[in-house]
């Protein structure tokens, strides 16, 4: 590739002390929504005041005792924004209201204005400490970037002895990933020591993946390395902030929870500078596949996006985990037959326990619905098509029968594309069930003989058809209605046709219930063979008709 040779890998920490690799996540972290001020400052057109107010009461409703509001000394929206959060009382008691502040004194100042009669604050102050910003953006050097948070830390210290209600300090070594290791945990040691936490009043020390800049591991490794050197570390609460520029930052997470991580700051869906910073949600429902209480109330994911998508005017991905509209979509014929397939196994073994192939959770379970599980396309195979049939419409179609059907459908999508459910159900009745002409069957009366010294054919019928719009009738016996039928219609219209294969099944309960027939027949005469399809509320004239399908459908009648 052309100019890779101006590229260098970053550094790697060595560290084959690592744990985190031989650990299991086995619990939610506490999460922190930046929606308000990473996710807000990232969009092309910034959320107003009242939009920013719909947002926050959203983030309430999903759970999150930690919101992050914003940047309260950087602009006078910001400003009005949280003070229209006190003025109207829509902070709970029991939210953490986070603000974001540089180290400087003036800033601290107007940010502490701003959270006046607030009942928790988390203080959320940061300074860069990269190697590649302390050279080219502040030149300065270890001691001068330790002063600025060492400053930042007393001023905050200094005002919050007098501030009616409970402050909570938050330090970010910005740039965390491309910062040394040991120089970050100087810079956290000596706000630690100027703060003095305890673990009743903990400090929250977050370590900010601001740049993605190396694999998931790296990134882990660099956590738990803090972990483990932390001093006094249970009045630390250990908190990461990836972003996504590598694609990983999913991954970074969930292994830096591994690492030692307490909590995890985040946006709905990952917005955020660049490629974005972690999708909170993603993580929370990748805790709910395993298994795992994500405790947020996120069991309706159509009602988030919709808030979602018209207050930040940026749509979702069709392909985003769980929340993309083709992510519970199957096109492919053999995930179809596997979805078909563990959904039907489900359902026959009672079982309490979600296992269905390709789908690794129910949708139901966070909001979605069945309806867009299985999309047929020419790609898409027989058992996507049953499914369809069975799981919107009733018609559990026998096995031998879902590639006869398959073929229909085919047809239909390799020249229209993608079809929908009711477009397969539409040609399902033109093909089966409608399928009437030339040979219409009208009328059916059955006649027990089982009181008669006749004892090989027991079932006298009399059956009205119409070929071609013309009535006609005959009568025929044999050992049930349906050997009569076919007896009948051999003598009197010389159809020789054989059943090969025979189902029913009701289409619904209750007294109004009809009932399925499928019959699979064989035309005798030159072995050809179709399925047949009949809709009753009662089983013989379903029967009937079915036969009457097949038959229109091998072209047996001129």
């Amino acid at each position: 590739m052309r100019n890779v040779e101006r590229y260098r890998k970053n550094p790697v920490l060595k560290f084959p002390e690592r744990e985190w690799p031989d650990k299991e996540i086995v619990k939610a972290p506490s999460w922190c929504s930046v929606d308000l001020r990473d996710g807000n400052q990232a969009l092309i057109d910034p959320m107003i005041v009242e939009e920013k107010i719909e947002f926050f009461e959203m983030l309430v409703k999903l759970g999150f005792k930690e919101i992050e509001i914003g940047f309260p000394a950087a602009s006078q929206i910001e400003f009005d924004f949280l003070r229209q959060l006190v003025d109207r009382k829509l902070i709970p008691d029991d939210v953490w209201v986070q603000v974001l502040s540089q180290c400087r004194e003036e800033q601290i100042e107007r940010t502490f204005e701003s959270i006046e009669g607030i009942k928790n604050v988390i203080f959320h102050i940061y300074n860069s400490t990269s190697v590649l910003q302390r050279d080219v953006v502040f030149n300065m050097d270890k001691d001068e970037i330790i002063k600025i948070a060492e400053n930042g830390t007393t001023w905050v210290k200094e005002r919050a002895a007098g501030f009616k209600g409970n402050i909570r300090l938050e330090y970010s070594p910005e740039s965390f990933t491309g910062t040394e290791v040991e120089f970050a945990l100087d810079i956290c040691t000596a706000v630690q020591r100027i703060w003095n936490p305890s673990k009743e009043n903990p400090i929250i020390f977050n370590l900010p993946a601001t740049v993605e800049l190396n694999t998931p591991n790296v990134y882990a490794d660099m956590v738990e390395w803090m972990n483990r050197h932390f001093e006094d570390r249970e009045s630390i609460i250990l908190s990461v902030h990836p972003h996504n520029d590598r694609g990983t930052g999913i991954a970074a997470t969930e292994l830096a929870m591994l690492a030692g991580a307490d909590r995890v700051e985040g946006t709905l869906f990952g917005n955020g500078e660049r490629t974005g910073n972690i999708d909170i949600l993603n993580i929370a429902y990748n805790l709910f596949m395993d298994g795992i209480d994500p405790c947020l109330n996120i069991e309706n994911i159509n009602e988030i996006i919709e808030v979602y998508e018209r207050l930040v005017k940026m749509p979702i991905d069709d392909r985003h985990p769980y929340a993309g509209k083709l992510v519970f979509t199957a096109f492919s014929g053999s995930h179809q037959d596997a979805i078909n397939k563990g959904v039907k196994a489900m359902k026959e073994r009672n079982s309490s326990i979600w296992q269905v192939p390709y789908l690794t959770i129910d949708p139901a379970d966070i909001g979605r619905e069945y309806e867009p599980i299985v999309r047929i396309n020419s790609q898409s195979g027989k058992g996507g098509v049953a499914f369809i049939m069975d799981t919107y419409f009733g018609f559990k179609l026998p096995k031998g029968m879902h590639k006869e059907f398959a073929k229909v459908i085919q047809a239909i999508t390799e020249k229209k594309g993608e079809i929908s459910p009711d477009e397969i159900m539409a040609s399902f009745k033109a093909s089966y069930i409608d399928m009437k002409e030339p040979l219409h069957f009208r009328k059916l009366k059955v006649d027990d003989r089982s009181d008669t010294d006749d004892t090989e054919f027991d079932t006298h019928i009399k059956l009205t058809y119409t070929v071609h719009d013309k009535e006609n009738s005959f009568e025929a016996v044999g050992n049930g209605p349906i050997d009569a039928v076919l007896r009948g219609l051999k003598e009197n219209l010389d159809i020789n046709i054989k059943v090969l294969d025979y189902e029913e099944h009701a289409l619904q309960g209750g007294a109004n219930a009809q009932a399925a027939a499928y019959i699979h027949l064989l035309d005798a005469n030159d072995g050809s063979v179709t399925y047949g399809v009949g809709v009753s509320s009662n089983i013989t004239r379903a029967s009937v008709r079915a036969i009457f399908s097949a038959i229109n459908r091998l072209g047996l009648i001129d």
